[in-house]
């Protein structure tokens, strides 16, 4: 083994020491380092589990030591880890295993990559990044596989936030305004190559202001987030529902027709007027609840139409709804002529 400490100490070493002395002082370095690492044979069995590794996974050396068994610290399911790819040859399966991954441009044969980790008995879920890289014996031959760890749990969750913050409405949860344009774009370049329908419901909170000064900002926020929850609720793994603006939301249902859409839209309208919330109407004496009213509207796309027309029917559709009376959906004049 001689990749595990510089060139310059190798050669300081040989006038004073055995292969084997070096060997072991080797290995000492490695026991002391910082940074959590472990090493594999050329079977994968453990050879060395330093103390930074200890602390990192809450598994013991002799835990693991000699076994095959240090995938277990890692993940819930057996997986090979970074270390195992290389020595198996299966580099090529890096990227469906690992969320972020790479080959080194620097050292032959290393593998990099970022991934979460259960750590089934570190209690929690952490992101750690990986570094697998190859020992070769003065025979070139592949002798062992180190593999360093990082534990960027704090970064990551950071930079999760971050992206949270840019694409969610602080209010209710569901994507912003800006989400919604980028997925509708997203959405509708998609519907054009595949040659799907895609629909769109604009949903608005009836009478909105009339609830807000009777309730206050704090009830008419509370009302808000209550339906935000309860138009959340009809949606498929692939719908966006985001907050359009003030009481309005946007409901983006991909490869779905205009039936399939007045079914949605309608379990939606019964879902909020189910929540119950009082309304005072404007006639005196009477109490109604809060509703919605919604408009939608289906296109295929093609290169003469745009998101932007798909939009503008929808929400012809939701001052119809409106204009009839309100509590209830409307479709576009083509399709209930």
């Amino acid at each position: 083994m001689t990749s595990t400490i510089s060139p310059f100490t190798q050669q300081r070493l040989r006038s004073d020491t055995t292969p084997d002395q070096e060997r072991a002082f080797a290995n000492k370095l490695l026991e002391m380092l910082a940074v959590p690492a472990f090493v594999l044979d050329r079977d994968c069995r453990v050879v060395i589990w330093n103390r930074a590794c200890e602390r990192l996974t809450g598994v013991a050396a002799e835990e693991v030591l000699g076994t095959r068994n240090h995938w277990q610290s890692f993940y819930e399911d057996a997986r090979p880890t970074l270390a195992d790819l290389v020595i198996q040859e299966r580099a090529e399966e890096i990227d469906q295993l690992y969320y972020k991954a790479a080959r080194s441009g620097v050292v032959a044969g290393q593998l990099c990559a970022e991934s979460w980790c259960d750590m089934p008995r570190g209690g929690r879920r952490r992101y750690l990044a990986s570094d697998a890289s190859p020992i070769v014996g003065d025979d070139g031959k592949l002798q062992a596989v180190v593999q360093t760890l990082r534990d960027m749990t704090e970064e990551k969750t950071a930079q999760i936030a971050l992206e949270q913050l840019a694409t969610r409405d602080g209010l209710t949860g569901l994507a912003n305004r800006r989400c919604f344009d980028d997925t509708l774009r997203a959405e509708w370049s998609r519907a054009l190559r595949q040659q799907q329908p895609l629909s769109l419901l604009m949903v608005d909170v009836d009478n909105f202001k009339a609830y807000n000064d009777a309730n206050g900002h704090m009830g008419g926020d509370e009302c808000l987030q209550r339906i935000a929850a309860a138009v959340a609720s009809e949606m498929r793994a692939n719908d966006l529902v985001a907050r359009y603006g003030g009481e309005e939301f946007a409901v983006i249902l991909p490869n779905q027709s205009l039936k399939g859409a007045a079914i949605v839209a309608e379990r939606i309208r019964c879902r909020v007027e189910a929540l119950r919330l009082p309304q005072e109407s404007a006639m005196a004496g009477k109490c109604g609840h809060v509703t919605v009213s919604i408009g939608a509207a289906t296109a295929l796309a093609s290169k003469d139409t745009s998101a932007a027309d798909l939009v503008a029917t929808a929400d012809a559709a939701l001052y119809r709804a409106k204009h009839m009376g309100r509590n209830r959906i409307s479709l576009p004049l083509s399709e209930t002529a």
